[in-house]
């Protein structure tokens, strides 16, 4: 058995959510694909895989086997590299990221491109998906789970976000004390998607939908975020742009027993294969980064693992 060749199989398998998917990716028969899984999880002595006639699961071990085997054969494509070429990154690579993330990784570009002389990039703000073909993006950061299974799907971390109003308006209004009291209060709704009508909460145990009836829905979070200062109403935002205004007492945290439920941030591309240097480059970077924000790097709560994982469907937020 080709061991790397086993791993990349069972990779694409959880990319795409099923083993006939994995095998038109990967030009190989379906029996072909699940000889290779079942081979992998011999050789281990492991189910990877719970397997039934309508879906696939990931087992514990499973799980495990991801972030492991995706560095074997990061490993070995590195090994490939430096034996091949000494070149360095260069080029435009062009991302596409939701505006808070954007906002903290423009404060961390310089650092890499100072790095490399020859690399430029284009940062994309977009609250919603992306055509990566179609508009020439190299990758794609979006939070949730993602419902294409056609694309490379890479959760790099965790979302963290407040229930937040600024004084002034809470100065009109009495605070809520209970997520049925939204349902009397002006809502700033940030839209990804869905009706933008409901919002979800975390009570540590369970995610509780809660709906509202907005004052105000828009679909960018900056410009919710210059809102909800102007004391238009109670909203919900990601800490990069909350966690100042908190510390500065221009917004309030509200309800921190119930804060809105964490969602995964998950790195979109659309295939793993010859990806450019630039691309890989700017990828290690932008997950670098992530991981020194304690609250972007730990799903805590949600007890997720950092690595691939089987998408399952849309959100609606």
């Amino acid at each position: 058995m080709d061991i790397v060749c086993a791993l990349r199989t069972f990779l694409r398998v959880v990319e795409t959510g099923s083993f006939s998917a994995a095998a038109v990716d990967l030009r190989l028969t379906q029996p072909a694909v699940s000889r290779q899984v079942s081979a992998l999880e011999a050789h281990f002595g492991m189910r990877l895989l719970h397997r039934s006639t309508t879906a696939l699961a990931l087992t514990a071990e499973g799980e495990q086997m991801i972030p492991m085997a995706r560095k074997v054969i990061e490993a070995v494509e590195a090994l490939g590299e430096s034996a091949g070429s000494t070149g360095t990154a260069s080029g435009k690579v062009r991302l596409s990221v939701p505006a808070p993330l954007g906002l903290y990784m423009s404060d961390r570009l310089a650092i890499l491109l100072d790095q490399y002389p020859d690399l430029s990039v284009e940062l994309l703000f977009r609250e919603e998906p992306s055509d990566l073909v179609e508009d020439g993006i190299d990758f794609e950061v979006r939070l949730g789970p993602v419902a294409d299974c056609s694309l490379v799907c890479r959760r790099i971390g965790w979302t963290t976000a407040f229930l937040v109003a600024a004084p002034a308006y809470l100065e009109k209004r009495s605070q809520p004390r209970t997520l049925e009291d939204l349902s009397r209060h002006d809502c700033i709704c940030y839209r990804r998607g869905g009706d933008g009508r409901s919002w979800l909460f975390s009570n540590g145990d369970d995610e509780i939908a809660v709906r509202i009836a907005p004052r105000l829905v828009v679909n960018n979070a900056v410009a919710v975020h210059r809102a909800v200062l102007a004391g238009t109403g109670i909203a919900i935002l990601s800490h990069i742009l909350a966690i100042p205004d908190i510390e500065a007492g221009r917004l309030v945290n509200l309800m921190p027993d119930f804060p809105p439920a964490r969602l995964p941030i998950n790195l979109i591309y659309a295939s793993r294969r010859n990806m450019p240097l630039r691309v890989r480059t700017l990828i290690e970077y932008l997950v670098a980064a992530m991981r020194e924000d304690p609250l972007m790097a730990s799903s805590s709560a949600l007890a997720g693992k950092d690595g691939e994982k089987i998408v399952t469907g849309p959100f609606m937020v």
